[in-house]
């Protein structure tokens, strides 16, 4: 099945990288992502090789990697480099894909294209993360909203911390939108303790299925 899958976030730095490698694994899936900004550390597609389980054969290279740990705009100016939004199609193969977005919705790609701009062309259905702390129904509704308001597709939230089922309700609800799950706050990350994570807290057959 070549199921089309693309992962956001309310924010940076909620775990959307760690839950990507477990959808990616539990999908066997393919994995891009598209614009990957700091080097000098591990990068996203590296933590995914890491913990998802997947061959190499399924990993694809990213279209840009910039120097910089800043918004893909500033570090392509920064690094001299012009993203071109134009480039940035989805990849064809045989199989499922996951694509890892940056940082939130509105994070930009260039001085004119937002991330939730591109998404917009992609047409592919969005899985939203977000953190379980506090702030959260905040940002994830209006990032819902702004789903919305293009058009886009969206699967559903995925939450990603310790427990907190009154705004995973009030999320679900308000926002009319499915609860997929909770990745919760693994003591220790390996592929084997991420793997058994998702599959106690998640369906994948939830990944599968036709998107609001």
């Amino acid at each position: 099945m070549n199921r089309q899958i693309v992962v956001t976030g309310t924010d940076t730095g909620i775990g959307k990288t760690v839950f990507s490698a477990a959808l990616t694994g539990a999908l066997n899936a393919f994995y891009w992502k598209p614009i990957q900004s700091g080097l000098e550390e591990e990068t996203d597609t590296q933590a995914v090789v890491r913990l998802s389980g997947i061959a190499p054969t399924h990993v694809l290279p990213e279209l840009y990697r910039l120097n910089t740990p800043a918004s893909p705009h500033l570090a392509a100016e920064i690094d001299g480099v012009a993203i071109d939004p134009a480039k940035l199609l989805l990849p064809n193969v045989s199989g499922p894909l996951v694509v890892e977005g940056a940082g939130g919705l509105m994070v930009p790609l260039t001085r004119e294209t937002t991330y939730i701009d591109q998404m917009a062309r992609w047409r592919a259905p969005v899985v939203l993360c977000a953190r379980t702390t506090l702030g959260t129904i905040n940002h994830t509704l209006l990032s819902v909203e702004a789903l919305r308001r293009r058009a886009i597709p969206l699967l559903g939230v995925a939450f990603i911390g310790d427990e907190n089922a009154d705004s995973e309700r009030t999320i679900a609800e308000m926002g009319h939108v499915k609860r997929l799950g909770r990745l919760p706050s693994l003591a220790v990350l390996t592929p084997d303790t991420l793997r058994t994570a998702f599959a106690q807290n998640f369906t994948v057959e939830d990944f599968l299925n036709g998107a609001v």
